[in-house]
Parts: structure tokens; sequence; C-alpha cells
């Protein structure tokens, strides 16, 4: 069931990555990244295909700040905006780790930073429940929209515990749903990946 789901994911953001124009159920796209509060004119001055395949759902740079020299893990990077983003911010002193198990998003990701000019990210096919990263190496991993899709969500955060550095943390935008919502209720939102 777990490789039945991956497959789906995969399949479900291999297309936002290839034809972004296509999703017809979930947001993508700068307009629904302003929407979540990420500045409109440091989205307007990136390439358009840049942020045409975004598809977060929160702003996870928006809950702390990334300062020179950090060294972040982006989980889940999808087309790369927030790892472009958050590589900005720690400068080439600092570097972002781009993990995503969708080789045509993390293909989209190293276009879009070539496209840009960021040298300081390095892109790493990889499953959110086995990084491919030494213990204590991150100061900081930020997500988005990520661990809900996750079938071992116990599993993903011990191995984010385990690449944080002592006194690092997690800045993490996903969605949830209430306790009080029944299994009629999930049934009737869709497939996994919506």
């Amino acid at each position: 069931m777990d490789d039945q789901i991956r497959n789906q994911i995969r399949e479900r953001f291999g297309q936002i990555a290839r034809s972004p124009a296509s999703e017809r159920v979930f947001p993508v796209g700068p307009s629904s990244a302003k929407k979540l509060r990420y500045d409109a004119d440091e989205l307007d001055a990136l390439p358009s295909e840049v942020t045409e395949s975004f598809s977060g759902v929160g702003n996870p740079l928006a809950l702390g700040d990334l300062t020179a020299g950090q060294t972040v893990l982006d989980l889940g990077c999808g087309a790369g905006l927030d790892s472009i983003l958050a590589a900005r911010r720690v400068e080439p002193s600092g570097k972002v780790i781009a993990v995503d198990m969708t080789d045509a998003m993390l293909d989209k990701a190293q276009r879009n930073a070539a496209a840009v000019g960021i040298s300081n990210i390095e892109f790493r096919v990889a499953d959110a429940e086995k990084l491919p990263l030494a213990d204590e190496t991150m100061d900081v991993v930020i997500t988005n929209g990520v661990f809900n899709l996750c079938t071992n969500k116990p599993k993903v955060l011990v191995e984010v515990h385990r690449v944080l550095r002592p006194g690092g943390h997690l800045q993490m935008a996903d969605i949830l749903l209430h306790a009080d919502v029944t299994a009629e209720q999930v049934a009737k939102i869709g497939s996994w990946s919506d």
C-alpha cells in the first residue's frame, strides 16, 4: 500500500512539474504563493518557470529567520521555490540541501536554481523516511506540504530530528485533519495526494 501511495504522489507531482497549468484540484503557481503570504515583489522578480509549479500549502520561511552561513534542508523541495529563497537568505557562505522523491520535480528545481544563478543548493533524490544525510548536520529543516503525504510520519520526524544539529529547528507548513473529521468525510476528499 505504501508503495502504491508513493507512486501516486510521484505521478501527481511529476505532472505538476511537467505541466503546472493542467492541475485542477490543488492551487499551484505564484498566485497561490502570494495567497500564502510569500513576498509578492520577491516572487515577481523571479522568472515564471521558477514559480509556476509551486505547490506548497504555507510559507515555512515566514516561521523563522534564516541567516548567512546556515545549512538548511528543504524536505520535499518540489520545484525549488523555497530552496531558492532559502539559499538567498543563507548567502553563499551557507548551503541548502534540497531533497525530493519525485524526479521530475527535482529536475525542475535544478533548472530553476540554474535559471536564477543560485549555486549553493545540492539536490538529492530521496525519501523523507530515509534521508541521505549525516547526523546533526542541518541548522534548519524547512518543509512545505510534505508531512501530510508521508505514510510513516513518526519515522520522518525521527529522521528530521536525527539530521538537525543541537539547537536546530523545523519550520513546517502543512495541512492536517481535525479530530472530529470522520472516515466518510476523508473518503469524499479524494486521492491521497489531493
